[in-house]
């Protein structure tokens, strides 16, 4: 990375449950404090998005129970996700922000 782009470089706040990125705290409710510049955040929205838009998908293909969950291409796309978007807000995250994900045990495995 170069200086340019550590100029560019803000503190948001981050609420996956909620699916937002906020400029400042008082906003609304937040779970992790990130420092990002506007491509991180932008990189950031469109995997939640992508999520959103993979648990809309999962939600409708559980009105199906002939499908079995481990055959279940939907969750497994939201799962996926989840697990990109927790990646990069430890990539991106205070030192505290990066405490609490390792301590959830959500990071994928080596």
């Amino acid at each position: 990375m170069n200086s340019a782009e550590d100029t560019n470089k803000k503190t948001y706040y981050v609420s996956v449950q909620a699916g937002t990125i906020m400029n400042n705290i008082g906003d609304a409710s937040f779970e992790f404090e990130i420092i990002a510049t506007p491509d991180d955040i932008e990189r950031l929205s469109e995997m939640f998005e992508a999520t959103m838009e993979a648990d809309h998908d999962a939600f409708w293909r559980a009105h199906n129970p002939a499908i079995s969950y481990h055959h279940d291409d939907e969750n497994d796309t939201y799962d996926e996700g989840l697990q990109m978007i927790y990646s990069t807000l430890h990539e991106l995250g205070t030192p505290e922000t990066k405490h609490f994900i390792e301590e959830m045990h959500v990071l994928p495995q080596p």
